[in-house]
């Protein structure tokens, strides 16, 4: 099995370690974070829910950012008591991890990062396929649950996702959505999906229960143990000449990262939305 490490140990990296091992998605993870002690702490408190949850990964914590060496992921979280990394702190820290881990995925978990996916890719010429976040997943989850408790439906029932640069410039696909295989087009009519649309905005950033999750969820399907798809920010492809923005997009994911885009079905109305919302 596999080996993640996540760089930090706040609230977000470590629902993450204890998400991941409950799941068994890897076999070991590491917390890492400058505060050693509190790393530690947390490894040895998941580790000790580990008879009562029955799982066997290992749980570990340090400060020494070079065990990332040998990972097949790293994900990017949240330093304990100083919030997600983002800006410059998170670009150097991403400089630094593909010197130590040049073959891993790298996955950045945090609602704020999206700028880190763009900046990544564009400065540090990461491969886009290798670099995603998986805050997005978090939203289309929320906007399942919203979706099913106006229509006193089960969020399983309820396929559809989210597009777009949150929180200003969300597209929902409505007429791709389906509520148990019937077109949700027919079952909300244009007011209701406008009002639905103002309390989905509301829904980011999603807190870091969901974001944990939506995280363990998309490394489980990069690491093979799923082939679901699953909504991530992309990066832009510069190659054509178009600068863009980063975006949350639908994709299909294997070990080698991104495979595919698998856009929905837009309307007019919305691709121009969505491309919009993507130029710079």
């Amino acid at each position: 099995m596999d080996r993640v490490v996540i760089l930090g140990a706040g609230e977000l990296g470590g629902l993450l370690a204890h998400v991941l091992a409950r799941r068994s998605i890897a076999r070991d993870v590491c917390l890492v974070d400058e505060k050693a002690g509190v790393a530690e702490g947390k490894a040895l408190d998941i580790m000790q829910s580990a008879p009562v949850d029955g799982f066997a990964t290992q749980v570990a914590g340090s400060s020494d950012a070079s065990l990332a060496a040998g990972a097949s992921a790293v994900v990017v979280a949240d330093a304990f008591g100083a919030g997600e990394f983002d800006g410059d702190v998170a670009l150097m820290l991403v400089r630094r991890l593909i010197e130590l881990a040049p073959k891993a995925l790298v996955l950045c978990a945090g609602a704020s990062q999206r700028p880190v996916v763009e900046r990544c890719v564009r400065e540090l010429h990461i491969p886009r396929e290798r670099l995603i976040g998986s805050a997005p997943e978090a939203l289309v989850s929320g906007v399942r649950a919203i979706v099913a408790a106006e229509l006193q439906m089960s969020p399983r029932d309820v396929a559809m996702t989210a597009l777009g640069v949150p929180p200003d410039h969300v597209v929902i696909p409505w007429e791709d959505a389906t509520l148990a295989g019937i077109g949700l087009h027919r079952l909300v009519n244009e007011p209701e999906r406008r009002r639905l649309d103002a309390r989905i905005a509301r829904l980011w950033p999603p807190g870091p229960y969901a974001l944990a999750s939506a995280a363990a969820k998309v490394l489980e399907t990069l690491l093979g143990r799923s082939d679901r798809t699953v909504t991530c920010f992309v990066a832009p492809d510069d190659s054509a000449g178009r600068r863009a923005r980063a975006a949350a997009l639908p994709v299909r994911l294997n070990r080698s990262g991104v495979v595919d885009v698998v856009l929905p079905e837009l309307n007019g109305r919305d691709r121009v939305r969505l491309e919009n919302a993507m130029l710079l």
